[in-house]
């Protein structure tokens, strides 16, 4: 259910390693304050979900629903300062976050869409808030960083879908020693949801009477991104998340330039699951417990000319279960079939995109974008309900100011309409999912 990760690790890589320079990081540091920068950013989501054949949100107990129409409206603010690096051979620094929101509309009656957390008397909360800071070190170009932060690797990343983002609690080391090569590797306690202003353990493993409790201990993630030519790129990266699950991946990305206007991409992600079988998941073996280990693959093909991209990609699960993911941060699933609402992940999934999308600054209207995409999924094995079938339909136009006072002002609205047979309706329920978002990014200092 996340947004396509487009190139992600291709440009991370050209954007830190794209000029190689004599002198470390550490040795241009211009001091403590002389580096700092202070950002805001505000964010409005409208968001409702309209449920079709029985799908809903408030449960009359025996499978069907008294509702099945969710709607929220909120506004959050997210402030981050990032310190410089003092001088010297060690420099050090300071990160710090705080963030807050608040309801615009939305009631008990409607709630479930994930924008708000619920009070105890189960009514969205109309106000939240919470703050973290980090402490970082750098030695020529290797960064240590310990405290709250934003992640995005592979294997570990926070989600940032809602009004607030997801913050990780541990330690991250990344280094840029050698050029075109990015190292990184971190050990992470906790996991703030986005709807929780606490230090939430990562994950919930139920206790002994099948209620949640038992939290995760930590999760160690590993990660190499190597550029080995300007267009030809590629990573790994593994994770160990105590009593749920190892995990690897991998992703090479590729771009054929065919002349000024025209080039070719083809991006490959590939995840491998490892774990011990559980009774916590939902069990699609049949044995009454089930797996965790799966395999998961995507292959896209993208050929640009002009204004105009038009993308074809196919992605395919296999193991003992679909693909877990969450405990490890809801967006760790950089696969190419990962869109709106579904990640097409189910077990024995064979999924089927094709997507369009148009810049029109080509015609006179620059910051103007428009995007659909359609994803076909089949050969999901389900427990004796026969073959699954899932299919998603997006559409979505975005709108960034230029210039003037505004600047970078963005109006995005996004669009889904999801379907299912019978013998998957438990995993979303046919839906339709309407998004507005109107966001504005502000540098401070």
């Amino acid at each position: 259910m996340r947004v396509m990760k487009w190139s992600m690790i291709a440009l991370a890589v050209s954007a830190g390693t794209s000029q190689f320079a004599i002198a470390s990081s550490q040795d241009e540091s211009k001091g403590f304050f002389e580096d700092q920068s202070l950002k805001a950013k505000t964010r409005m989501e409208y968001m409702n979900r309209d449920f079709k054949n029985g799908g809903g949100n408030i449960s009359n107990g025996d499978g069907t629903f008294k509702s099945g129409y969710r709607q929220d409206t909120g506004i959050s603010e997210l402030l981050t300062y990032e310190s410089g690096f003092t001088q010297g051979t060690i420099g050090v620094g300071v990160d710090a976050m705080a963030m807050g929101s608040a309801k615009l509309d939305g009631g008990s009656g409607r709630r479930g869409n994930g924008l708000f957390a619920n009070d105890s008397d189960g009514n969205p909360e109309k106000t939240q808030s919470k703050i973290g800071g980090a402490v970082k070190f750098r030695l020529s170009d290797t960064t240590l960083k310990y405290g709250q932060q934003f992640v995005a690797s592979p294997v570990f990343a926070t989600d940032d879908s809602r009004l607030l983002p997801e913050v990780a609690t541990g330690t991250l080391i990344t280094s840029k020693e050698i050029k075109g090569l990015e190292l990184s590797a971190g050990r992470f306690t906790s996991l703030s949801k986005q709807t929780g202003m606490g230090r939430d353990s990562i994950g919930g493993l139920p206790d002994e009477n099948g209620f949640g409790g038992k939290g995760l201990t930590n999760i160690n993630i590993f990660g190499a991104s190597y550029a080995f030519t300007d267009n030809f790129t590629g990573a790994v990266a593994a994770s160990d998340a105590d009593d749920y699950f190892k995990k690897q991946y991998i992703n090479l990305n590729y771009t054929l330039p065919i002349n000024e206007d025209q080039s070719l991409n083809f991006d490959f992600n590939g995840y491998k699951t490892e774990g011990e079988k559980r009774g916590d998941l939902v069990d699609a073996i049949g044995d009454g417990t089930a797996g965790v280990d799966n395999k998961l693959w995507s292959l896209a093909a993208a050929y640009s000319i002009g204004a105009h991209k038009f993308t074809v990609a196919h992605q395919r699960s296999s193991g003992d279960n679909a693909y877990y993911y969450g405990v490890d941060g809801n967006s760790t699933i950089f696969v190419a079939n990962s869109i709106q609402i579904s990640d097409f992940v189910g077990r024995e999934e064979r999924s089927w995109q094709a997507r369009y999308d148009l810049n029109m600054k080509t015609y006179g209207v620059p910051g103007l974008s428009f995007m659909t995409r359609y994803v076909m999924g089949d050969n999901i094995k389900t427990n004796g309900l026969g073959e699954g079938k899932e299919n998603e339909w997006n559409l979505e136009s975005k709108y960034v100011l230029q210039e003037g006072p505004a600047k970078d002002l963005s109006f995005r609205v996004r669009f889904a309409n999801y379907r299912s047979n019978g013998a998957y309706s438990g995993y979303a329920g046919d839906n339709y999912d309407t998004r507005v978002i109107v966001e504005y990014p502000l540098t401070i200092l």
